[in-house]
C-alpha cells in the first residue's frame, strides 16, 4: 500500500441548489423527506438531494460527485442503472407498468427466488419491507392462533405498530414512536439481541405466535447473531409450536444467494424479503412452508392484499438482478472487494489500539467509534464520533450512510479504484 497523502475537501458545505431544492421540499413535505434518515438527523447540514447515478456514484444536484456506499440502501446490488437491468424494466414498462391483474413475470421470478432459497416454498410479492413483514407476523398469528410475538431490542422490522417498538434504522434516533396505542404492542415481547439465556427463558415462559430476527442485524449498523443465538431460536420455537421468520429485507441476496439460511445453516418457517428482490424498484415478498402460506387469502383466512403488488417492472428488475448475481463467485467477488476497504481499517484500530471496531458480514459492514466490540443494541448506542466521520467521508467525496445505526453497501460495480480511494479516506480520518 503506498504512502497516504493528505486529502482536502472537495465538496463545499454550501451547497446552493441542493439548499434550495430541500428547502422548497421542506414546505411542502414533512421536514422535505420521505423517509427520516434522508433528513441528516442530528448531522447538521443540508441532506444529499440527488441528480443522478451511475455503477458506483451519484451526482448532487450542484454537481458534485459521491462514491455510494449507500447503494439506496443496499437495494443495488449491482450499483446505480445497471445496464441489463434498465433495459429489462424499460421493455417491461413499455409493455405497461402496472395492471393490478396477474402477469406471466411474477411466476417466472417467483420460481427463480424459491430455488434459491430452500426455506421458501410459496411466495407472495408485496410492494415495502414493512408490508413484508406486518403480514408475516399476521400469518404466523393466523396460521398458531396465538397472539403474542418476539423481537429483539435494534432490530428494525418497518414501521408497521407492533413492530416499531426499541427498533433500529431511523427510529433509533427517537424514542418509540407516538400514535401507537399501549394496546398494540401489549403483545409484543421485546428481548435483548444475542443474548441466548434470557431469550430462552423469556419463550419457555410465554406461549408465543412467533419471533421475527435479522439474523443478521443491519439496523443498529452491522451486528451478526451469533451461530449459537440463531439454533437456540430454530430449536426453542419448533418445540414449542411457534413460528421463526427470519427478516431478510436488507440480507436477503446480499449475503448469500440462499441469505442468512444459507450463511447459519438453519431453515425459518418465514421470510421477508425487499429490497434486492425488487431490483432497486418498490417491491418486496414473504415466504416460507407451504402448510403455512397456504392460509393466506384467497385460500386461507389470512387476508393480504395490494393493487401494485407483483408490479411487472419491478418483478422483471428484480428477476434481472438475481440472474446477474448466480454469476460463479459473485458473492466471494462481492466480499474481496468489500475487504480492500475493511482489513486495512481493522489492522490500522489494532495497531493503534483505537477505541472502534469494524463489524462486516460479506459486503455489508459499519465503522462503530468509541466501542472496541459490537454485539447487541445496547453496545452500539455507546458508540460516538460519527458526525465527525461522516462530514469528512462526504466533504471528501465519499457518501456512507448517514447514521452511525445503519449498515453500509459494496456493489459489484464498485470499481478497485473507488474501493482504495475510500480505503485511504478512512485510514486518514484516524491518522490525522
Amino acid at each position: 500500500m503506498p504512502l497516504l497523502m493528505k486529502s482536502s475537501p472537495t465538496i463545499p458545505l454550501k451547497r446552493p441548489v441542493s439548499e434550495a431544492i430541500y428547502a422548497r421540499s421542506c414546505q411542502l413535505i414533512p421536514k422535505g423527506v420521505n423517509s427520516p434518515v434522508r433528513a441528516f438527523p442530528g448531522l447538521d447540514q443540508t441532506p444529499l438531494v440527488v441528480e443522478s447515478g451511475y455503477l458506483d456514484r451519484i451526482v448532487d444536484e450542484d454537481g458534485h460527485s459521491y462514491i455510494d456506499y449507500c447503494c439506496s440502501w443496499g437495494a443495488l446490488l449491482h450499483g446505480h442503472a445497471h445496464p441489463l437491468v434498465v433495459e429489462a424494466a424499460q421493455r417491461r414498462c413499455a409493455m405497461g407498468s402496472s395492471f393490478g391483474i396477474t402477469t406471466e413475470i411474477e411466476a417466472t421470478h417467483a420460481a427463480k427466488v424459491v430455488s434459491l432459497m430452500p426455506a421458501i416454498e410459496k411466495i407472495r410479492f408485496v410492494s415495502s419491507g414493512t408490508e413484508a413483514t406486518m403480514t408475516a407476523l399476521r400469518l404466523a398469528r393466523g396460521f398458531t392462533g396465538r397472539d403474542k410475538i418476539v423481537k429483539f431490542s435494534g432490530n428494525y422490522h418497518g414501521h408497521s405498530d407492533a413492530l416499531l417498538v426499541q427498533a433500529g434504522s431511523g427510529a433509533a434516533h427517537l424514542s418509540d414512536s407516538a400514535g401507537v396505542p399501549a394496546d398494540f404492542v401489549k403483545h409484543t415481547l421485546v428481548l435483548p439481541f444475542n443474548d441466548v439465556e434470557a431469550t430462552r427463558q423469556a419463550l419457555r415462559e410465554n406461549e408465543v405466535a412467533c419471533v421475527i430476527v435479522e439474523p443478521i442485524a443491519a439496523n443498529m449498523g452491522v451486528v451478526a447473531a451469533s451461530q449459537e443465538f440463531i439454533e437456540m431460536l430454530r430449536e426453542e420455537t419448533k418445540s414449542q409450536g411457534a413460528l421463526l421468520i427470519f427478516d431478510e429485507v436488507i440480507t436477503g441476496f446480499r449475503v448469500a444467494l440462499g441469505g442468512a439460511e444459507e450463511i447459519y445453516d438453519v431453515r425459518p418457517d418465514l421470510v421477508c424479503l425487499g429490497k434486492i428482490v425488487g431490483g432497486g424498484f418498490p417491491a418486496a415478498a414473504f415466504g416460507g412452508r407451504a402448510e403455512v402460506m397456504n392460509c393466506i387469502a384467497p385460500l386461507g383466512p389470512v387476508y393480504q392484499a395490494g393493487t401494485l403488488s407483483g408490479n411487472p417492472v419491478a418483478m422483471e428488475a428484480g428477476y434481472q438482478t438475481l440472474r446477474i448475481a448466480e454469476r460463479n463467485g459473485f458473492y466471494a467477488d462481492l466480499e474481496e472487494k468489500t475487504d480492500v476497504i475493511t482489513k486495512p481499517l481493522r489492522n490500522l484500530i489494532k495497531k493503534k489500539g483505537i477505541a472502534a471496531c469494524v463489524n462486516q458480514v460479506g459486503s455489508l459492514f459499519t465503522l462503530f467509534l468509541g466501542q472496541t466490540s459490537v454485539k447487541n443494541f445496547e453496545e452500539a448506542k455507546r458508540c460516538t464520533g460519527f458526525n465527525e466521520l461522516f462530514h469528512f467521508m462526504f466533504q471528501r467525496g465519499v457518501y456512507i450512510s448517514p447514521s452511525q445505526y445503519e449498515a453500509n453497501f459494496v456493489s459489484s460495480a464498485h470499481s478497485l479504484d473507488n474501493l482504495e480511494k475510500t480505503r485511504d479516506l478512512y485510514l486518514e480520518f484516524f491518522d490525522r
